[in-house]
């Protein structure tokens, strides 16, 4: 059964609209939007299962530019 998560960044000041872009392009994310809040992005992703989801957050989603601090909470339902 497939994983579904939503993932919250911290971005450096005035990079939101670069590391969004950049975020929704890859092909495990279903959407991704700048906020207004203690974080700076959302984003909704899908992944096969956990192992997909940690290689996504570790060789993906930690080599782009600018982020900070990511927060991972997986859909329970």
């Amino acid at each position: 059964m497939p994983i579904q998560a939503y993932i919250l960044f911290k971005v450096s000041s005035g990079s939101e609209r670069d590391v969004c872009k950049k975020i929704a392009e890859l092909e495990e994310v279903c959407e991704a939007s700048i906020i207004f809040g203690e974080y700076d992005l959302i984003a909704r992703i899908t992944a096969k299962d956990l192992q997909v989801l940690e290689n996504f957050l570790s060789r993906k989603i930690r080599k782009i530019p600018n982020i900070l601090l990511t927060s991972t909470m997986i859909i329970a339902r």
